[in-house]
């Protein structure tokens, strides 16, 4: 199975005083996906924001809104975010007892499925949910906060997870320290959506489509994804 490598931007490098011109902008810089990162202080080390802003977004662009939730517990909030207008909606795989359960929701309410593993969590925890699931995240940093470098041992698991994943319809995104630098890498290694925020936005609104055409052409240079 082959799918074309998609560039989702990270609005955590976004100027919140202007989110929905940053929106507006990323779409007209070409970029396929928005994602919202959203953290609650507690799952992980920082809070960001809620289903009212992605209500609030969701007018701003027609952008897939990609939800990743960095909450724990997800699983009272998933309607909201699907109501606000999310079209992917991750929850963590660490963030509680009842995965199988997470992704059914999700997929209940008409949203792409997908789970997310930290750094240090090992992908076997992938094994029975696989056929519940559309998106699989590997964080390649450990999530809370932006900037921070690629974690190079999820190289690896990214390998692994592909294998894995097989000829089902599955996404494989990667999240954490992508750049053009490393880009190839992570598609060769079989990664077909990649979430960049400060590469994304460097630069600001006038730099966004070279940042965007930089990402795409050097996920490009990997070749085509085969299974």
């Amino acid at each position: 199975m082959s799918l074309e490598p998609l560039i989702a931007p990270s609005i955590l490098s976004a100027d919140f005083a202007r989110l929905g011109e940053e929106a507006r902008a990323m779409e007209g810089a070409g970029a396929d996906w928005l994602h919202l990162d959203v953290m609650d202080g507690h799952f992980v080390p920082n809070i960001t924001f809620g289903p009212g802003v992605v209500k609030a977004l969701r007018p701003a662009t027609k952008l897939v809104l990609d939800a990743h939730l960095m909450i724990e517990p997800a699983d009272p909030y998933i309607r909201a975010f699907a109501e606000a207008g999310a079209d992917v909606i991750t929850v963590h795989a660490e963030a509680g007892p009842h995965l199988h359960r997470s992704l059914q929701s999700i997929r209940a309410l008409g949203r792409t499925a997908g789970v997310s593993l930290n750094p240090a969590t090992h992908e076997s925890c992938l094994q029975y949910v696989l056929d519940e699931v559309d998106l699989v995240l590997v964080m390649t940093v450990n999530p809370g906060f932006g900037g921070q470098s690629f974690i190079r041992s999820q190289f690896e698991k990214i390998r692994r997870i592909r294998e894995t994943i097989g000829r089902r319809p599955i996404r494989l995104q990667v999240d954490g320290g992508v750049t053009p630098q490393n880009a190839a890498a992570i598609v060769e290694a079989g990664a077909d959506v990649l979430v960049a925020g400060t590469a994304a936005f460097a630069g600001g609104a006038a730099q966004y489509a070279v940042n965007i055409a930089a990402l795409r052409e050097a996920a490009a240079s990997a070749g085509a994804i085969g299974v």
